[in-house]
């Protein structure tokens, strides 16, 4: 089990590398993440949703991903509540508080999945949440120490030295664990380190000296990790990449519930693109080429925010200048005349208006669509993504729907003008023809590349770099038996 010191110290794409490296080996390996909180989710194979990043470790193991792989996946909608899926189904939702007192009965279905998951694996790797020193929430812990000790699962524990202080973070992690959860813990990993791995040499024997732990490696940062989704939207607040020479504009209004913004991904990759998401206090670049409305978790609560954060008028002027607005999923229903809410599906129940763009009207609904799907725009371009969504949109503008989909049902809608267009259809840039006739619509060129050939490139150098630096033999050895 991979834990750490923190939140995004790099464990989910520890696990994706480890995934890759010993399934190269001829390992049926199978990653696994009791509780996850994440707005970035994936569709699985078996009709469900699990986390954005249990499903890049299914691929980098080279399996389809399923439901068990993430049993219990935490959707926040507001501050201090959040929707709870549990074996890729939606059961209600709760605030923080209520959620920590009904952790006890979901470890009954994690420990469930697990087991499922084992039956065919040598190998299983568990991604643990946020940090193992949080020990005012370790009493019912599902995530971290609780299902290891639960499960008798050997740990590693990952500090990140790039954000500093990881001696002080490890060893300070093994100074609050109960000793019982320490005993667990077989060894550490320092990532991210830049510069010269000698200069650190007496830190990681520091660090075992201090906490009795094993030092499984020393991890150097790796720049094409970039290239792959992260989990969660603590990936936003990264600069945006700098491109004086793109000819492509597109501006992303960030709001507090973006979802799968992991969208965006492969427009970043495009050299020719210049993405830029803009935070709440700034104003919309008056120059953009395309305003992108990304999903959201809680349409209405963030339509709030962007009418308070004066997006609203930014987006109004666009189009009048005649620029081009895109809305997927959420984005889309806030482009529409109303949503209406009215069981509290994503919230307090209600109507509120939208902004207006798309003769069309939502309303959500308790039924969740969860579905790969493929089909052709309404340009005449193949299109493949899939849906996640709740809510029926219909209105005048879907009568010039975005796309016919495979089955022959129709998504979207496009305004007359042709300038404002909407889609349930996540995963639309990273079809290589999409974002191909996206970007010449807007005036550049698309460089050429395979989104999928590159998130599996991205996959074995991850692999090829965890194996050079960390002890893949002495890993394996902690699942064989007690510590050495």
């Amino acid at each position: 089990m991979i834990q750490g010191t923190g939140s995004d110290v790099g464990k989910s794409l520890l696990v994706a590398g480890l995934a890759r490296a010993f399934a190269d080996r001829g390992l049926a390996v199978r990653p696994f993440k009791p509780q996850n909180m994440s707005n970035n989710a994936a569709v699985t194979a078996d009709g469900g949703e699990i986390g954005r990043a249990q499903a890049l470790q299914a691929r980098a193991a080279r399996v389809p991903a399923c439901v068990d792989m993430n049993p219990v996946l935490l959707k926040p909608q507001s501050e201090t509540g959040a929707q709870i899926v549990v074996q890729g189904r939606v059961v209600g939702t709760a605030r923080a508080a209520e959620y920590q007192a009904r952790k006890p009965d979901l470890m009954p279905p994690v420990l469930d999945s697990f087991a499922r998951i084992g039956r065919d694996a040598d190998l299983v790797i568990v991604e643990g949440a946020g940090s193992a020193a949080e020990v005012n929430l370790r009493a019912a812990d599902i995530a971290n120490m609780g299902f290891a000790r639960a499960t008798d699962t050997p740990v590693v524990l990952v500090g990140d030295i790039d954000r500093g202080g990881v001696i002080a973070s490890l060893v300070g992690t093994r100074t609050v664990l109960d000793p019982a959860d320490a005993a667990l813990v077989r060894g550490f990993v320092v990532n991210k380190f830049r510069g010269d791995p000698a200069l650190f040499a007496d830190g990681m024997t520091r660090i075992a000296a201090l906490t009795g732990w094993r030092a499984i490696g020393l991890l150097p940062f790796l720049p094409d990790v970039a290239r792959l989704p992260a989990e969660d939207a603590l990936a936003l607040a990264r600069p945006d990449a700098q491109k004086p020479g793109a000819r492509v504009r597109i501006a992303v209004p960030v709001l507090p519930h973006i979802a799968n913004f992991d969208d965006l991904d492969p427009l970043d990759a495009e050299p020719d693109v210049r993405v830029e998401r803009v935070r709440p206090g700034r104003a919309l670049p008056g120059d953009a080429d395309l305003v992108l409305l990304p999903g959201s978790k809680a349409t209405i609560a963030d339509l709030a925010a962007l009418r308070a954060a004066g997006f609203d008028i930014d987006i109004t002027a666009h189009v009048r200048r005649g620029g081009r607005v895109l809305g997927l999923c959420g984005g889309y229903q806030m482009l529409g005349r109303s949503i209406a809410d009215p069981d509290g599906i994503e919230g307090p129940p209600g109507r509120v208006e939208g902004l207006g763009l798309l003769s069309v009207d939502t309303r959500l609904t308790g039924a969740k669509r969860l579905v790969a799907v493929r089909g052709t725009s309404h340009d005449g371009v193949a299109l493949s993504g899939y849906e996640m969504h709740v809510g029926d949109t219909r209105g005048p503008d879907a009568a010039r729907p975005f796309a016919r989909l495979a089955d022959g049902a129709a998504d979207g809608a496009v305004s007359a003008d042709g300038l404002v267009a909407g889609t349930y259809v996540h995963g639309l840039f990273a079809d290589d023809r999409q974002r191909a006739a996206w970007i010449a619509r807007l005036g550049g060129a698309a460089g050429g590349l395979d989104h999928e050939a590159g998130v599996e490139a991205a996959l074995d150098a991850l692999a090829a770099h965890v194996a050079a630096h960390l002890d893949l033999d002495g890993l394996l050895a902690l699942t064989q038996g007690p510590p050495r």
